[in-house]
């Protein structure tokens, strides 16, 4: 299996997805999100999950990782830029703008994308998509964990991409 993004070009992370772009929630979180295309899908293949982290946060949150997009039971291999925002065919997690060190935002506006606003150099940012063999019994606004508990057994395969965001 392989993901790809028209929105990293040589490894960096176009400026619209992230703290440089121009839609905002009313927070200041960037909402646009990434596109993404799956392709050589393994057979058997009900659903996708996604992951969007960022393990240069460490640093900065005191030592973890911070979660910039969460998906569940995607049923096609694209997604155009700003799904996060507009599609209603996939379920969405908790970001970590949700977390105290997010300001705590609201559940409400953490369950879709959000962007990239690294405060003190660039990022490293991946995004891991994992080929399911079913669909996960989790609901909007469900937590990294849940998402890994509701996965095991179920993986066909994972790809990984990598792109970085620079310093706001």
């Amino acid at each position: 299996m392989l993901i790809s993004s028209n929105g990293i070009t040589n490894g960096k992370i176009e400026d619209c997805f992230g703290g440089r772009g121009k839609d905002f929630n009313e927070n200041g979180v960037s909402t646009y999100s990434l596109p993404v295309t799956i392709t050589d899908v393994p057979t058997g293949t009900v659903s996708f999950a996604l992951v969007l982290e960022d393990k240069d946060a460490y640093p900065v949150t005191g030592g973890f990782t911070w979660i910039h997009w969460l998906a569940a039971n995607i049923t096609r291999t694209e997604l155009a830029e700003n799904e996060s925002q507009t599609a209603h065919d996939f379920i969405q997690g908790c970001n970590s703008w949700t977390s105290i060190q997010g300001n705590n935002q609201s559940k409400e506006l953490s369950c879709f994308y959000g962007g990239m606003a690294p405060p003190d150099q660039a990022h490293i940012y991946e995004l891991h998509v994992y080929a399911l063999d079913h669909l996960l019994e989790l609901q909007t606004g469900f937590f990294l964990n849940e998402l890994f508990r509701a996965m095991d057994g179920h993986i066909l395969a994972q790809a990984s991409l990598k792109g970085t965001y620079e310093k706001i």
